[in-house]
């Protein structure tokens, strides 16, 4: 019998009824047949080819349902679990609050998980990292006239940089994560795709991440949606499977990052000259990262008709206002461009690109010149701003790839 005939068996008496923990990871909630399908053709499971009892897997645990999902869906597949949670900031500096992830209540949380899961637990401490790698370049961003994207920053330096490491010197086989993106191995090569709950979708925070540390990685939740994980959460008896998602960017309390600001660099307020786009000064401003490009509230401007943001002039300590109708971009510039994909031959297909985390895809046209891009877009878009990530898709049989990014200029 071949080992083929011998996983198709195996996989039709291990695989269980939808809303019970589904034994393939990396699929998801498929079905039967598509599942079996997948064994008949020799699917490798989770891209390893190692037996799962001498496969070791390093799980970063935030605390929250998704990675402590993650973790258990590993352990019951047999692998041998370590869970990392990085403790990332000092919470009773910045907020205190402790529903965030990375610190106070979230590390308790991930801590029970393990002992309730009976898997190795370890808490890094990574603050020094964090507020250098990733804390102090948002404000500087901020400072700079820049919409930052701290996750992208996270996941570029203390996760997928010091925590890779450390799975590496652990000599982990993988190191596996609670993100909503798909990755497919073949070959030892892996390919970031969209996740299929495109709600909840992360490949766009994850543009930057190098080829080796995404032929490390590997992510299970791609073919989950939410409701699908909490439902698995429920089923290993979790004690997070019912817990909120941090809707904030993490030592961010309540989404108000001026006073975050405020308090690690309290020189960084200056009055500025707000102006309209013919140049005439029409009022001050209290500083300039109380504003993003295409923000239309807190302007605090009498016109006839609603006034935006069109630039953020940091070296004038300006901001420059004006109609919608000003804010329509079709070409950007890009600066720092990460590529994943392993085919050249992508880029001569139609592309889309998503230009901040909450976008759409849009169609576009990109021209790589080294480090640097041109993005042409083929259709109108609004409030584009320097500082945010530029994310290039493809589409092809097994959803949207991710080709790689880059940083917007202007």
């Amino acid at each position: 019998m071949s080992n083929h005939e011998n996983t198709y068996k195996d996989l039709k008496k291990k695989i269980v009824k939808k809303k019970s923990v589904m034994s393939v990871i990396g699929l998801g909630y498929i079905g039967l047949p598509l599942a079996l399908s997948f064994a008949k053709k020799g699917f490798k499971v989770f891209g390893i080819d190692k037996d799962p009892k001498n496969t070791l897997l390093v799980v970063a645990m935030s605390g929250g349902v998704d990675s402590s999902t993650v973790a258990g869906i590993m352990k019951n597949e047999g692998y041998k679990v370590i869970g990392i949670t990085l403790k990332l900031y000092d919470d009773t500096k910045i907020t205190s609050k402790s529903r965030q992830c990375c610190a106070g209540q979230d590390i308790m949380d991930a801590k029970r998980v393990a002992d309730k899961l009976g898997i190795e637990h370890r808490i890094l401490y990574y603050q020094n990292r964090f507020k250098v790698g990733v804390i102090d370049n948002f404000i500087d961003s901020y400072l700079k006239g820049e919409t930052p994207i701290p996750c992208v920053q996270c996941n570029q330096t203390v996760k997928f940089k010091d925590l890779f490491q450390e799975a590496k010197n652990l000599n982990a086989d993988a190191l596996v994560t609670g993100h909503y993106v798909k990755s497919i191995t073949n070959n030892n090569v892996t390919e970031m795709y969209r996740g299929i709950d495109l709600n909840r979708d992360q490949s766009y925070f994850l543009f930057n991440t190098t080829k080796e540390q995404l032929n490390y990685l590997r992510f299970p939740l791609g073919n989950y949606n939410k409701s699908e994980t909490r439902d698995i959460a429920r089923n290993l008896e979790l004690n997070v499977a019912d817990k909120p998602d941090s809707q904030d960017i993490c030592f961010v309390p309540d989404g108000n990052y001026a006073s975050v600001i405020e308090k690690l660099r309290p020189n960084s307020f200056s009055k500025g000259n707000i102006k309209n786009i013919d140049g005439k000064v029409i009022g001050v401003h209290e500083g300039i990262i109380n504003y993003t490009i295409g923000q239309r509230k807190g302007i605090k401007i009498a016109d006839k008709d609603p006034l935006y943001v069109i630039k953020i002039d940091a070296e004038r300590n300006e901001i420059i206002v004006g109609p919608k109708e000003n804010l329509v971009k079709r070409k950007i510039k890009l600066k720092n461009i990460n590529i994943i994909t392993n085919d050249k031959k992508d880029f001569e297909k139609e592309l889309l690109v998503k230009i901040r985390s909450t976008g759409k895809l849009l169609k576009a046209k990109i021209n790589l010149n080294n480090s640097e891009a041109n993005v042409d877009l083929l259709e109108d878009e609004y409030g584009i701003s320097p500082g945010q990530g530029c994310v290039f898709y493809f589409k092809n049989n097994n959803g949207y790839k991710v080709l790689g990014g880059g940083w917007i200029k202007n």
